[in-house]
């Protein structure tokens, strides 16, 4: 399916300067990436965004840079419900597994393996319920392998007046 729509993601203050990087899920890994490969998390509303950053607010909340993007991209597969995770041939079970235990243990998350095989189908990312605590069926992400500047797999961060940081010497 193609997506178009607005997301949302909350950023690290200090490395506000690139939120279309996808350099932070490379730095330690992800639910739907390995250490390595570059991903770019997004939420499809601003609570989730909060949610996800704050896992749920089962943690303290540390300051955020929040970001909204517009974004455009084809084909993206839709695993949010029991039709599309079907049509994939994925189970809500490899989706929500342990994934950082098992980065901790070596081994491979069912998640990532799913990741991988829908890129290697040809998907620019997928659409997936959120699994922070207390997320219900309308907290959901968009998750891309594949995002730039153009079309078919355009994700753009919303910034027209131009405030956010353009280096980390922002910061000092």
């Amino acid at each position: 399916m193609r997506f178009v729509g607005r997301c949302y993601r909350g950023h690290d203050p200090a490395w506000s300067f690139s939120p279309l990087s996808g350099e932070g899920a490379a730095k330690t890994g992800g639910r739907f990436n390995r250490k390595g490969k570059p991903t770019l998390y997004l939420s499809l509303d601003i609570i989730t965004s909060v949610g996800e950053c704050t896992q749920g607010l089962t943690q303290r909340m540390l300051p955020l840079t929040m970001c909204e993007y517009d974004v455009d991209c084809d084909p993206v597969a839709d695993l949010r419900a029991d039709v599309g995770r079907d049509r994939h041939g994925v189970t809500m079970a490899e989706l929500g597994c342990a994934w950082l235990r098992r980065l901790r243990d070596g081994e491979q998350a069912p998640s990532w393996l799913i990741a991988e095989r829908l890129e290697a189908d040809g998907f620019t990312g997928i659409l997936a319920p959120s699994f922070v605590p207390n997320a219900t069926a309308a907290n959901c992400n968009l998750i891309l392998w594949r995002w730039g500047p153009d079309l078919p797999n355009r994700a753009v961060v919303f910034d027209p007046t131009g405030r956010l940081p353009k280096d980390q010497l922002s910061w000092k």
